[in-house]
């Protein structure tokens, strides 16, 4: 779906969109095409590529704000689709930092050998929540999936450090305000947008510029490396202008920061993983090199992981 496309429904043009986000188009899943579809494909080709086979996974990690169905979670429908016999699963309302925190749980898995085989996964149907009438926030999202299979390494590879953090009195800056049990959606209810997402765009800015960069210094200066070994940097595809800033703030140029917004928009969990398979797909990422991917959204959360590939 195109800048133009959405010139064609509501008040807005090519210009205005890619100056202000860096957004040039985003993919749009069919109506028939549930979160649990991008997810299996996403899941199969990341076990198909780790050489491991789907009954080898005992652990699936799905993050998502756009499950299935409000219960089950959407990684059971994922796991029964899949035929992932070994493993349990459940997803994570992380929103866009869904992946991240899916990988800091499943390190954790791993160390204390509670799992062996793990598959983190990203998954959004954004447009299933998008109201297509407001110009400021129906521009910003597309659809999308990612996946990673994590196992334990002696080599000094993979998860060097994590860090997550979250300030729930910011909620309302980025939320769905009707359809949980706080505000369910029944007979009488009226649509008037508040079932879909909210987004106070000049204060998630803010916040988001400053804790990503706080985050992106905290696992770098944890993993005790010096900013400049960064190999390069995947950062959560909100916005172009947020990107800039924590390339600034790291001193790295942008030659080092990994960018898709422009084909994909905010896939939300969905962002971080995508970015990591097309950048190594592209030769980006060698053997030994330090990746620093760094997220923020609706919680409001914040997190980032540095790894060595």
């Amino acid at each position: 779906m195109t800048n133009a496309d959405f010139e064609k429904i509501v008040d807005t043009n090519d210009e205005w969109i890619v100056s202000r986000t860096g957004i040039k188009e985003r993919r749009i899943a069919p109506p028939d095409m549930a979160v649990s579809d991008m997810a299996v494909k996403a899941c199969q080709r990341a076990i198909d590529a780790s050489g491991l086979k789907n009954e080898d996974i005992d652990l699936l990690i799905l993050g998502t704000v756009t499950p299935d169905y409000k219960l089950p979670s959407a990684a059971c429908v994922v796991q029964e689709k899949m035929n992932l016999p070994n493993a349990t699963a459940f997803d994570i309302v992380s929103a866009c930092t869904g992946f991240i925190n899916g990988l800091s749980i499943a390190e954790s898995f791993i160390e204390t050998g509670a799992y062996k085989n793990i598959i983190v996964v990203g998954a959004e149907k954004l447009s299933s929540i998008t109201n297509y009438t407001d110009r400021n926030t129906c521009v910003l999202f597309g659809d999308g999936a990612g996946a990673a299979v994590l196992t334990a390494a002696d080599d000094g590879s993979g998860i060097q450090s994590t860090f997550l953090k979250s300030n729930g009195n910011l909620r309302e800056l980025l939320w769905i305000e009707d359809g949980g049990s706080a505000h369910p959606i029944d007979e009488n209810y009226e649509f008037k947008g508040r079932h879909q997402i909210l987004m106070n765009g000049a204060d998630v800015f803010k916040v988001a510029v400053k804790q990503m960069c706080n985050s992106a210094v905290k696992v770098v200066n944890d993993a005790g490396i010096d900013p400049s070994e960064i190999n390069l940097i995947i950062p959560h595809q909100a916005n172009i202008r947020i990107i800039e800033a924590i390339a600034k703030r790291l001193k790295s140029s942008m030659d080092k920061v990994y960018v898709n917004i422009d084909k994909y928009g905010n896939t939300s969990a969905a962002s971080v993983p995508i970015a990591l398979d097309e950048a190594f797909k592209e030769g980006r990422i060698k053997p030994g090199d330090y990746i620093l991917m760094v997220a923020f959204g609706g919680g409001l959360i914040w997190g980032s992981a540095l790894i060595r590939w």
